[in-house]
């Protein structure tokens, strides 16, 4: 018999649920940007530079960057907020008690672009009917007469 959530771990399943979802919206606008970064870098050998001689933000020619590279900036950010992504994911998945592949499953949404946003839209519903059907047969538990 597999393990379920205990009762009184709902509402901290409620919180990782709600943050594992913006961390994943997060997370799939920067893999976005990333992967428009990079068609951008070694498609068209070009750059964002940000407060350069061109103007506040301007695409200059790849390797002549000389302020602020928005390409790295992206990449960076990307790579630190996919840990963050990988955090909520565990947190949500512990909490739930789910087989570790649903962890991995989960994990490449970070990493894919768009799956993100159609992994986190499943997890949610799939978390809250859970709550809810949980929630409901604990009441009638509670309700029925003995």
């Amino acid at each position: 018999m597999p393990l379920e959530p205990k009762a009184a771990d709902f509402p901290r399943i409620r919180g990782a649920l709600t943050f594992y979802q913006v961390s994943s919206i997060i997370t799939g606008v920067l893999l976005l940007l990333l992967c428009a970064e990079m068609l951008i870098k070694y498609v068209f050998q070009y750059e964002l530079e940000m407060g350069g001689p061109q103007g506040f933000l301007a695409f200059v020619p790849r390797d002549t960057v000389v302020a602020v590279n928005l390409s790295t900036g992206i990449l960076i950010a990307h790579g630190w907020f996919y840990v963050v992504y990988l955090f909520s994911d565990f947190r949500l998945w512990s909490l739930m008690r789910w087989p570790f592949g649903r962890f991995v499953l989960i994990a490449l949404g970070g990493v894919v672009p768009f799956l993100s946003f159609f992994v986190e839209v499943r997890i949610a519903r799939q978390v809250r009917a859970y709550l809810a059907r949980r929630e409901s047969e604990d009441q009638q538990l509670v309700e029925a007469p003995h």
